[in-house]
């Protein structure tokens, strides 16, 4: 288990969190547009 105040992992997993959104989320809805194109 983690310490329960160790914000400097926290913060590290958080900001690992975020990076891998800022890509996933415009590819995810670059996909989605292509899907409903394709079935429009």
């Amino acid at each position: 288990m983690a310490e329960p105040h160790d914000m400097k992992s926290a913060n590290g997993t958080y900001e690992s969190f975020i990076s891998t959104l800022k890509w996933a989320v415009p590819v995810l809805a670059v996909l989605t547009l292509f899907v409903v194109m394709l079935i429009a």
